[in-house]
């Protein structure tokens, strides 16, 4: 079974995602921040990780910047999940080693989910 990690602040947005992951039969993980985020990514190990990047504390870049420079964790694809769109951010993220970069208004939780899919496959 896969396992993700869901780093996302949002309350409602984060349970969702892991809700409809759940229901596809991944072992899905949360992290409410980017400093529980890169606990978790070294405790577990998941298989894929979304991302968010505007968290308090430790921010996404951040995160994306400490995993890919641990050779231990620096495989784990991540997907940024942002609402944060502009070409600079998005060529940042990419720039930086994420797998992908989705704006959160422009993807259904659905489309989420396939891309997960997609990339685990």
């Amino acid at each position: 079974m896969s396992k993700i990690l869901v780093v996302e602040d949002d309350k409602f947005l984060r349970e969702m995602i892991t809700r409809k992951l759940d229901k596809e039969g991944y072992d899905v993980s949360q992290a409410v921040d980017g400093e529980e985020g890169l606990e978790k990514i070294r405790e577990i190990k998941p298989d894929l990780i979304l991302l968010d990047l505007i968290m308090p504390g430790v921010g996404g870049f951040e995160v994306l910047e400490e995993a890919k420079d641990d050779p231990e964790i620096s495989d784990i694809p991540i997907v940024i999940l942002s609402n944060l769109g502009q070409k600079s951010e998005v060529e940042r993220g990419l720039d930086l080693g994420a797998e992908d970069f989705m704006i959160k208004a422009h993807f259904t939780p659905k489309e989420i989910i396939k891309k997960v899919k997609e990339i685990i496959e």
